[in-house]
């Protein structure tokens, strides 16, 4: 009798990833396995058969091989494939449940405990603008928690080495049984750690870690900006049962500057020009973040106009071409005028015979656009 084609027994097609060979998987193993169809044949010879499936084409290269040849190119290796997978329920919860679950690290130490990885820790770093530019190097103390010295980490009073735990045999995980389903879940006598302190230690309590504060030094790469971090690994705390360390991960924070505001590669900037140089041009000087350059400021200059001076910017971390400064001119008007300064600006207003149209088009504008809202708001 030929073999229904492992795609179609599992209802996916020949393009489906592995996590959706996963999920096919895990729906038909549920349906038919023996713990939920006892005495059942058809039920515990279609879960066999989708073991087969489920093997072959969750193994790279024993899938190609059913891709080129069919059932022919894997019939030998796929001999067995039952007996992988076979027995009770629970062990389909960890191979395929495993994955969305999780287990404390993947992982146990070699006296059968289980092993989890430190916590990650955050620390906040303040950096200047020009630090953030520039680049620097800082240092930093950081509060964590390492492997108490006194007991090595072990948790036990001058290092003795704790008693197996009874509840789990030394495991760290327990069993419980529900229905058709077998739940692993940490020990709750030893709280997964697969051995019980009989004597705890006086420094740390017990708990094998204990508070330090330690100083890193940090490389801060040019370009940096507020929103970045930095990732020190191993530099996080200390995890149980002598598990790795955790990581460290340093958040940029950039102050404000009483000048330059950021945005991205490029800088702004507010410059403030007289009266006289707006109305018939010149030339002044702002500052960059690497020294001063000269702008020059063409006849009429409005306020709000902005400039662009190329290349004065800030390059990236990716050390990408620099941004721009971008200057945005605010006219100033004069205060503090004496009578005689008072009476030339005033022969100056005279001078232009009321003419708002040539002299001042942006006002002229303005007041007809004002003088149109209210005759259009007349019934």
């Amino acid at each position: 009798m030929a073999k229904e084609d492992y795609y179609s027994l599992l209802g996916i097609n020949r393009n489906s990833s592995e996590a959706d060979i996963k999920k096919a998987y895990r729906r038909l193993a549920m349906k038919y396995h023996p713990d939920r169809n006892a005495g059942d044949k058809e039920a515990e010879k279609k879960f066999k058969t989708i073991n087969e499936a489920y093997e072959v084409l969750t193994d790279p290269q024993k899938r190609r091989a059913y891709d080129a040849y069919g059932h022919a190119g894997v019939d030998q290796s796929a001999a067995g494939a039952y007996h992988a997978k076979d027995g009770n329920f629970s062990d389909i919860f960890d191979d395929i449940f495993g994955d969305i679950f999780g287990r404390a690290t993947g992982h146990a130490s070699r006296s059968g405990r289980a092993v989890y990885k430190g916590s990650d820790l955050s620390y906040t770093l303040e950096l200047s603008l020009e630090e953030a530019v520039r680049g620097t190097e800082v240092k930093i103390r950081v509060p964590t928690r390492v492997a108490c010295g006194a007991c090595k980490g072990s948790g036990s009073k001058d290092g003795a080495e704790p008693t197996m735990c009874r509840t789990c045999g030394g495991n760290g995980q327990v069993r419980i049984q529900q229905g058709f389903f077998s739940i692993q879940q940490t020990c709750p006598a030893c709280r997964g750690k697969g051995k019980v302190i009989t004597d705890h230690c006086r420094k740390c309590g017990g708990n094998g870690l204990v508070n330090e504060e330690k100083t890193l030094s940090v490389k801060v790469p040019a370009g940096i900006d507020t929103g970045d971090r930095i990732r020190l690994a191993g530099e996080g705390e200390a995890g149980p049962n002598s598990g790795p360390c955790g990581d460290l991960y340093v958040q940029i924070q950039v102050r404000e500057h009483n000048i330059f505001q950021r945005d991205g590669i490029h800088i702004y900037c507010e410059v403030p020009i007289n009266f006289t140089t707006a109305a018939l041009g010149g030339e002044i000087e702002v500052p960059t973040l690497d020294g001063r350059v000269k702008l020059k400021i063409p006849i009429e200059t409005q306020t709000g106009k902005l400039f662009r001076v190329r290349g004065r910017g800030i390059r990236s971390v990716r050390n990408d071409g620099p941004g721009d400064l971008l200057c945005k001119v605010i006219v100033e008007t004069p205060v503090n005028l004496d009578k005689n300064q008072r009476n030339i600006l005033k022969q100056l207003e005279e001078s232009m015979g009321g003419q708002p149209q040539k002299y001042n088009p942006q006002t002229s504008s303005w007041l007809q656009r004002v003088k149109n809202f209210f005759e259009e708001m007349k019934f």
